[in-house]
């Protein structure tokens, strides 16, 4: 059961990250000066960003959750640091989407950002490039390098956390740009 749980959310993970590449394609299109991609996306999400972060912070939260009390994972320090970011994710968009407040995703921003480069300093100490602290190594049994899981040779927890921190800032991005339409009928 625990393992069957693990290999779903890598899974999960793995869809998460081909979402992530397609958003990121979008965004790259944005740049260059494209906009019709952008401008369909933001229309076909429009009012449901915070309901998307709502819905994969809370997966991330879960399944951390489940990583420490039902898999008996013990977090380490960078865990709870990336947890510190993620967690409050989940009751605020929840809160933003009931309300339909679209301010607060501007405000929310940094959380993903700080996760998102928590998680990746976690991958580099994970895979060895930089050295692990002491704080490191004392937090959790062999330190912040243990891989507790490793599911299609590459999806470990801080990659897990990294592709929800990277979703959560694309949709909390979308979130704080008022489509066209929405600002043309304002105009009139």
């Amino acid at each position: 059961m625990t393992h069957d749980t693990i290999v779903a959310l890598a899974a999960l993970g793995v869809a998460g990250q081909a979402l992530a590449a397609v958003l990121a394609l979008v965004g790259l299109t944005w740049v260059a000066g494209a906009h019709g991609a952008g401008r369909r996306l933001a229309f076909a999400l429009e009012g449901y960003e915070h309901w998307l972060v709502f819905l994969i912070s809370s997966i991330a939260t879960g399944g951390s959750l489940f990583f420490s009390e039902i898999a008996h994972f013990v977090p380490c320090e960078l865990c709870w640091y990336q947890r510190i970011c993620m967690y409050p994710l989940s009751i605020v968009t929840l809160l933003a989407a009931l309300f339909d407040d679209p301010r607060v995703a501007r405000y929310l921003l940094p959380l993903p950002v700080v996760g998102a480069g928590v998680s990746v300093y976690h991958l580099l100490v994970e895979n060895r490039v930089f050295g692990e602290s002491l704080t490191c190594r004392i937090s959790a049994p062999g330190g912040c390098a243990v891989k507790w899981i490793n599911e299609f040779g590459y999806v470990t927890i801080p990659t897990l956390a990294l592709t929800a921190f990277a979703l959560v800032f694309a949709f909390l991005l979308l979130a704080t740009f008022e489509p066209r339409a929405t600002v043309m009928t304002h105009e009139r």
